[in-house]
């Protein structure tokens, strides 16, 4: 049996205790894995004044050399713990080996990439005329608050860690409890880094929002980067604005993968599948929604029927294993709910799924992947983010129809295209509502561009050139001087 660990939360440098304490869980056995410090408002306050007095009192937001040096050895310290950084997610987080190596791989190559934006910092300068200079610098705001979610919590933490750091800024980075031995190990990584003043990086766990609240709420705080739901992400830009903060937001989605006709689905199928099962189906970018043109919608819909079926649950320590668990019981019931009212509103199940029945996943929070073949758009099941295992399934006939479904949520934060007509995924990609399009794939992310959603999926971007954006204030600079006298 792998050492419990306690973790604490990690101020200024060093590990700080709470009053209260929670358990770790392992969502595929339902076994207690250690314990964690429950964070509450106090240990929130003394995070931000541990941030503040490094933003104020070092030199960290005035070096862009030591910043770039700095996040070059964190992706170097990560390259060599990732084999930990995998296991913690396999054993906390339920994912599977390759979905959490999924996930451990972009933390390097995000790092590697911020560490070149923290010298590109730089504003313009320009004589306006004669005598006169005119300058725009750009300068770190502050205390950056960054909030990020149970479900990737190891990259999702350093996407938007690492631009917060590379501009300058000293950050509090809150986690949830279910991410508390990802923290943990974050903690010891950042702790080994010399570039890296103490309280540049301060890590609180916390299972309610006391400490969230209190970052959006903070006027020593002036920006947040948040992921998570869009019903959260609604009620911090409300609570910001009173500050009139920097907010950014990457919030639910409902992926819709459109089919047409000439696609090859020998390469769909597997696709669709893998967007339902990658992390159970809690992901921001999970292809809930399977839009298929009708030449093909039968065959389409037999095929992939077959194969959700045969989906093999189980936990990381199974080879076999091709969908790990969802992140508690409750997660469980909360997705079948959602099922039985869709069925219960006349959506046809092609496969229904459910809570596992096996005996030997009896302690784990396991759940079989599900297809409903819809006709009503405006069933929740296809409006509101299932964050599970389910698929809608719908017909369409022409390319308009087909925007039209899609576009046809609140939502917009990715799609997917699938053709063999080159000219077919150019033309929609631009008529989609839609931050990130993967034309005959999915969620093909790449940290080198921006990522973001439309609509109620979200605002700003992380990842590309723009990450650093919520981060840097600019400020022009004027300057007479005596010109030259000819």
């Amino acid at each position: 049996m792998t050492e419990q660990i306690a973790v604490r939360h990690f101020i200024g440098g060093t590990r700080v205790g709470s009053d209260r304490t929670s358990n770790s869980i392992n969502p595929a056995t339902g076994e207690v894995i250690g314990t964690y410090a429950d964070a509450d408002r106090a240990v929130g306050q003394a995070a931000i004044d541990a941030a503040r007095s490094t933003f104020l009192d070092s030199d960290w937001r005035l070096d862009a050399m030591r910043r770039s040096t700095a996040l070059s050895h964190l992706a170097d310290a990560y390259a060599e713990r990732m084999d930990d950084v995998i296991a913690t997610l396999c054993r906390e987080n339920g994912k599977l080996r390759g979905e959490a190596a999924f996930e451990a791989n972009f933390i390097v190559r995000a790092l590697r990439f911020a560490s070149g934006l923290a010298l590109h910092t730089f504003g313009r300068v320009s004589d306006t005329q004669a005598g006169r200079q005119a300058m725009s610098i750009r300068q770190p705001v502050g205390v950056a608050g960054l909030i990020a979610p149970w479900n990737s919590p190891a990259y999702l933490s350093i996407r938007a860690l690492a631009p917060a750091l590379a501009a300058g800024c000293t950050t509090v980075l809150k986690l949830p409890g279910q991410a508390a031995q990802s923290g943990h190990l974050a903690a010891e990584i950042f702790a080994s880094i010399p570039e890296l003043p103490a309280g540049a990086v301060n890590i609180v766990i916390e299972s309610g929002s006391e400490v969230a609240e209190l970052l959006v709420a903070s006027p020593q705080v002036p920006v947040i980067s948040y992921t998570g739901s869009t019903r959260t992400g609604r009620i911090i830009a409300r609570n910001a604005a009173e500050n009139f903060k920097r907010v950014g937001l990457e919030l639910g989605g409902k992926t819709p993968h459109l089919i047409f006709a000439d696609a090859d689905l020998d390469l769909v199928l597997p696709t669709v599948v893998a967007s339902s099962t990658v992390f159970a189906g809690q992901f921001c970018m999970t292809g809930s929604r399977v839009l298929v043109q009708r030449e093909v919608a039968d065959e389409f819909t037999r095929r992939l029927a077959e194969r959700l079926e045969a989906v093999k649950p189980g936990p990381a320590s199974d080879p076999a294993s091709q969908i790990g668990p969802m992140i508690d019981t409750a997660a469980v019931a909360r997705v079948d709910a959602a099922v039985e009212a869709a069925i219960a509103a006349g959506a046809k199940p092609i496969v229904r799924g459910g809570p596992s029945t096996d005996p030997a996943l009896a302690g784990g929070a396991f759940y079989h992947p599900t297809l409903l073949s819809v006709d009503d758009s405006s069933l929740p099941i296809v409006q509101e983010e299932t964050f599970g295992p389910v698929q809608t399934i719908q017909v369409f006939d022409t390319e308009e129809e087909a925007v039209a479904l899609a576009n046809g949520t609140e939502y917009g934060l990715s799609a997917s295209i699938y053709s063999r007509d080159v000219d077919r995924p150019a033309r929609l990609a631009r008529q989609l509502d839609a931050g990130l399009i993967s034309v005959n794939s999915w969620a093909n992310l790449t940290i080198e561009f921006e990522e973001g959603g439309y609509k109620a999926s979200g605002l700003g971007r992380l990842g590309g050139t723009a990450s650093m954006e919520d981060f840097l204030e600019y400020k022009q600079i004027v300057q007479d001087y005596t010109p030259v006298q000819h």
